[in-house]
This record gives structure tokens, C-alpha cells and sequence, in this order.
């Protein structure tokens, strides 16, 4: 059988992709709402001081947290922009509400109606955002009204409640109409469209980090073969991801055959496949999130705390106490989010009642322990692919001044969105090629 690429490929010299009307309407569509986005990136939050702003980002004390919420805004946050929040306030409520699955006997109920179910589950998250959303934009306007640059100016013009309130409204308006706009890009567009504005925000800061790189080497800063050597790595690590992510471990599952009348029916062979990586790029957006916490909260407060601020200097960026907590975190929340993404006494139980087994395993808990088993050798492989793909670009961040936009958790993210966004487009022109074939047959039946 072809592989996907070959398969892309050939649609798409059959034409396909020309006739294929609603494709080309999903993209457009997607595309116009990343512009939007991107427009959006440019609007200032009204009271912030932009050029003071800026110079924050340089701030050790706070630019670690400013530097990635920066780096997933596609710059809004070293703007301060409507969307400098971006939509992670949605993606925090909606691991939450995955979390609270499976603890909650009435929204595990709802997550097994299917559609319906799905439908207000998506509500709940909305719901919970506002509040989370609410909570990092007082803590942001707060804290950028007690922030100064090093020659004094204030990073807010006319601070005080009245900021406060403008702060707020404006910067959680900006995230719910960013996650309405992501519902809509799912919904109308081409690929998942959260994941397409996080990504679209990375992307949109390349070209500027690899000027920053090539700058670097302009002034004397980097070799010259360190660049060519980095950008062979970049590729490497690249690949590396791809074939991580397609990996999988195929667990055959057999279905029993069975005599209906004179015929026989089932006895067919298949298999489960089970992805290495099944968390995907949570454990480090999860890990770096928390890891930024000291710093964030001694850059607001500032010299008051003496306890926070070894705290910060223990785990400050490259440091080895940092990398090993890094590092365990990664490992940790891998297991974690794949525990709540995948059930093994559930999968077993659906596989028992549709007549399926493992062979060599009997049906039910001998098959939930199997599952179990086989996914937690698994996720060892995929925390420590994690570990290496997050920690590499780390070190030459740390080591070599290289941009902040390197890191492990953007490459991964742009990445793993590409391949799935490209799935979808195929899925798109596979379905649009078996219609016309179904529709040439049915002509050909009525002539």
C-alpha cells in the first residue's frame, strides 16, 4: 500500500485539490482567521508604556515568564496586546475539565454520550475560562503596575483601578474572542483551531529569531559553524519528532468468527495501535509553566521575598537543579496525562463487549493489565524522547545565547500540528475523491 505522502501526492496530480471546492473554502477560511489573529497581536492594551515594555523582556527577574507567554502569543505579550494571554487560559480549562473526568462520576457520564455530551462539555470549559482567564489578567496588571525599567520609567502610564478594570476586560475579551475564533477554525476550517493559533504565534517569530541567530554570527558572538552545525541539528531533531510521533505499537486484537445460518462471518485479525508519545506536547508546556512560577512571582514581588528569590536563583534556566526538575516533571506528567487519556479497564470492557481479545490474554482485567503494561513501557520511551528533544535546545539556549523560540516545546508544537493539520488535509481529499468515483458510478448505472 502507498504511504500517505505517496497517496497526497497522488491526488493531488489527478486534481483533485482544483475540484475540491469545500477544501479550498476550509483554508481560506483558516487562513483569514489566523489574520485576524495576527492583527489582533498588534492592538495595545490601553495604559501600558510599549517601549518600557519591551525593555522588560530583557529582565531576567520576569523575562523567563514574559519570554514564553511571549513566545506562544506570537509576540502580543512583549506588546501587551488584547491577545497577550493568547488562548492557554482555554487550554488550562479544558485540561482541567479532562482531569475532573476522571474523577467526576457526572462529567465521566457526559464524556460517554458521544456528541451530546462532548457539546457541554465544551460549554464547561468556556464557563471556566473566564475565571482562569480573570485571574492571570489581574495577576498581569498587577504586577506590570508595580514593574519599572532600569532607568525608573513605569510600565503603565496612570496605574491604579482604573487600569486594573481596563486591564482585565480588555485582556479577557481578547481571550474568549480567541477561543470563539478557535472553535470556529475547527468547526469551518482545516485543523484544530487552538492548536493552529498557538502554532501560528510560534511561526510568526521564526523569521525574527533567525535573525537574531544569523546577528549573532554577524557579530562575532557565534562561529559560523556553530550556525551551520545548528541548523543540521535543527533538522535532525526535526526528523527525530516526525518519526516519534508515527510511532506506534501495533497490539494485534482478534475478533472470533461466528455461524450465522449456512454463512460465517468475524475471524478477522487487526490490531490496536498504541502512539509512544500518547500526551503529546503537554508534560513540557506543563513543566515549563510551573517551573516559571518562582520566577514570576519574585519579579512581582520583588526584593521583599529573600527566600523566593534563592528559590529563583536555584532554578534558574540551564542551571542543573533546573534541568533535573525539568526533566522529572517531563517524565511525571507524561504518565500522568496519559493515565487520564487512556483508560485500560475501559478499552478493555469495549473490546470484551464487541467480542474482540488479545491473543494469548484473556478478556477483561487480564487484558486491562496487559494494556497497562504495554503503555507504561511505552510511556517511559516517550517521557525520555520528550526529555531529550526539551533539554538539547535548552542547553545551547542557555549556553549560547540562542532565541527563545528554539526550545523544545515550540519545535514540537509547530511540528506536531503541521502533521496533523496535513492529515486532515488529505482525509479532506481522499473523501472528495471517493465521491466523485461514487458519483461516476451511480451516472454510469443510470445510462
Amino acid at each position: 500500500m502507498a504511504s500517505a505522502a505517496e497517496q497526497l501526492a497522488a491526488n493531488l496530480n489527478l486534481g483533485v485539490f482544483s475540484k475540491a471546492t469545500e477544501l479550498k473554502q476550509r483554508i481560506w477560511f483558516t487562513l483569514g482567521a489566523l489574520i485576524v489573529f495576527r492583527l489582533g497581536t498588534y492592538i495595545p492594551v490601553p495604559g501600558v508604556n510599549a517601549s518600557v515594555m519591551a525593555q522588560m523582556l530583557s529582565n531576567s527577574a520576569a523575562g523567563g515568564f514574559l519570554n514564553m507567554l511571549n513566545m506562544f502569543s506570537g509576540g502580543a505579550a512583549g506588546r501587551m496586546t488584547v491577545f497577550a494571554l493568547n488562548i492557554m487560559p482555554y487550554i488550562s480549562a479544558s485540561i482541567i475539565i479532562q482531569l475532573m473526568t476522571a474523577a467526576v462520576p457526572s462529567l465521566e457520564a457526559l464524556k460517554k454520550e458521544g456528541q451530546q455530551g462532548q457539546v457541554r462539555l465544551n460549554q464547561y470549559t468556556r464557563y471556566l475560562t473566564v475565571p482562569i482567564a480573570m485571574v492571570q489578567a489581574y495577576g498581569i496588571s498587577f504586577g506590570l503596575q508595580a514593574m519599572h525599567s532600569n532607568t525608573g520609567a513605569p510600565v503603565v502610564l496612570d496605574p491604579g483601578l482604573g487600569f486594573t478594570v481596563t486591564a482585565v476586560v480588555t485582556l479577557v475579551g481578547g481571550t474568549m474572542f480567541l477561543t470563539w475564533v478557535g472553535e470556529q477554525i475547527t468547526a469551518r476550517g482545516v485543523g484544530n483551531g487552538t492548536s493552529l493559533i498557538i502554532m501560528s504565534g510560534i511561526v510568526a517569530n521564526l523569521p525574527g529569531a533567525f535573525g537574531s541567530l544569523l546577528e549573532l554570527g554577524h557579530t562575532g558572538a557565534l562561529s559560523g559553524v556553530f550556525i551551520v552545525f545548528f541548523f543540521f541539528l535543527a533538522v535532525g531533531v526535526i526528523a527525530f519528532i516526525v518519526f516519534m510521533e508515527r510511532a506506534y505499537r501495533r497490539v494485534p486484537v482478534q475478533y472470533p468468527k461466528r455461524q450465522v445460518g449456512n454463512r460465517m462471518f468475524g475471524g478477522d485479525s487487526t490490531h490496536m495501535p498504541l502512539k509512544i508519545n500518547t500526551s503529546g506536547v503537554i508534560p513540557p508546556i506543563f513543566a515549563s509553566s510551573i517551573l516559571l512560577i518562582p520566577a514570576t512571582v519574585a519579579g512581582f514581588a520583588g526584593a521583599g521575598s529573600p527566600w523566593l528569590q534563592s528559590i529563583t536563583a536555584l532554578l534558574a534556566p540551564g542551571s542543573i537543579a533546573y534541568m533535573i526538575v525539568y526533566a522529572a516533571m517531563i517524565v511525571f506528567f507524561s504518565f500522568f496525562y496519559t493515565a487520564v487519556v487512556f483508560n485500560p479497564e475501559e478499552t478493555a470492557d469495549n473490546l470484551k463487549k464487541y467480542g474482540g481479545f488479545v491473543p494469548g490474554i484473556r478478556p477483561g482485567a487480564s487484558t486491562a493489565q496487559y494494556f497497562d503494561f504495554v503503555l507504561s513501557r511505552l510511556t517511559v520511551l516517550g517521557g525520555l524522547y520528550l526529555v531529550a528533544v526539551c533539554l538539547l535546545p535548552q542547553i545551547l539556549i542557555t549556553d549560547y545565547g540562542l532565541p527563545f523560540y528554539f526550545g523544545g516545546t515550540s519545535i514540537l508544537i509547530v511540528v506536531s500540528v503541521m502533521m496533523d493539520t496535513v492529515t486532515q488535509i488529505q482525509s479532506h481529499l481522499i473523501a472528495h475523491q471517493y465521491e466523485g468515483l461514487i458519483k461516476k458510478s451511480r451516472a454510469k448505472g443510470r445510462r
